[in-house]
């Protein structure tokens, strides 16, 4: 007798994992980012501060949301141990709790000689008395003068790591042919780093504002254009895998490509319509910064629909 087959789409990871996950990315990608330029393209204490405290508190709030959803609480402590990667290295969590947890640590290590030179930390009641005493002054030159590379590329790896993990805990799991493909990774790479420079854009924008970091927010654009270009690439490839693959991807497909808040408002206002103003950005500039400014909010509210559906499409089949 041929048992029937039930298709159903999950209800346990919703929109609370869609924000972990977007925050989770964005807030590694802003400290990567942040972190490569100061490094590479020129020595930038302000973009420095607030990419590094923007991402780590990104970060902490996403690993936050996480916890509070953990059935058991305790468990938290066992996966922030790192020999449980050598008991089980195909455990996602525990290689994503290493990675958020060192590239926190890293990130504000960088950002700390920085924290030391600026005024407005230096002004506050009880951070500033820190930041004034000898040692800590002492400790901060010395890691900016010596080890400032190193520790922004140990930075740099777990940021990059972080990224790619919040793809590959979804392609872990084979029962939902949606996540379970190669192409998730990548996917929602691309979106971390785009978010990440559409959110580095909206500071340089709106909170700095200065000409002379006009080199900055064109590499910046050009970049991001690349990246959505990316993703549009890849989410074409998505759409014939599951069309042509199993019946529960076909169903994924369904629900998507059906549903007018991902045509419209993801495709559509989260990708399209920030390429084809960043893409005019690029070629002609714009006499004014406020379509840059629309694009990265658009880019930022695109990075989270693009988690949120990928929550709620996601259909597993099991025996009815």
């Amino acid at each position: 007798m041929d048992a029937t087959i039930t298709y159903e789409t999950q209800q346990i990871w919703t929109s609370w994992f869609a924000v972990y996950l977007y925050l989770g990315g964005l807030g590694a990608a802003t400290l990567t980012v942040t972190f490569l330029t100061d490094m590479y393209l020129r020595p930038y204490k302000e973009l420095v501060l607030w990419g590094a405290f923007s991402g780590i508190v990104m970060l902490g709030a996403g690993s936050g949301l996480l916890f509070l959803h953990l059935l058991d609480h305790m468990a938290a402590i066992h996966v922030m141990n790192p020999l449980v990667l050598f008991e089980k290295p195909d455990a996602w969590i525990a290689w994503g709790t290493q990675f958020i947890s060192w590239m926190m640590i890293w990130g504000f290590i960088y950002a700390f000689p920085y924290m030391v030179e600026s005024d407005f930390l230096r002004g506050l009641p009880i951070l500033g008395w820190v930041l004034g005493r000898p040692w800590v002054m002492f400790l901060a030159a010395h890691a900016g003068n010596h080890f400032r590379r190193t520790i922004g590329w140990l930075a740099t790896i777990n940021g990059i790591g972080v990224a790619v993990y919040t793809g590959l805990v979804l392609q872990s799991f084979p029962a939902v042919t949606l996540w379970h493909n190669p192409g998730v990774p990548l996917l929602f790479t691309a979106s971390a780093f785009s978010t990440a420079l559409a959110y580095l854009l909206l500071v340089l924008h709106l909170v700095m504002n200065r000409e002379e970091d006009h080199p900055i927010r064109v590499i910046y654009e050009r970049i991001d254009l690349i990246l959505i270009s990316t993703e549009l690439v890849i989410l074409f490839s998505f759409f014939t895998y599951l069309q042509s693959g199993s019946e529960s991807g076909y169903r994924s497909a369904e629900l998507l490509w059906g549903d007018l808040g991902w045509l419209i408002g993801f495709i559509g206002f989260g990708l399209l319509v920030p390429f084809f103003l960043q893409l005019k950005g690029v070629i002609w500039r714009w006499p004014s910064r406020y379509p840059i400014v629309a694009s990265a909010v658009l880019v930022l509210c695109g990075g989270y629909l693009l988690r949120h559906y990928f929550m709620g499409a996601a259909v597993f089949a099991y025996p009815g």
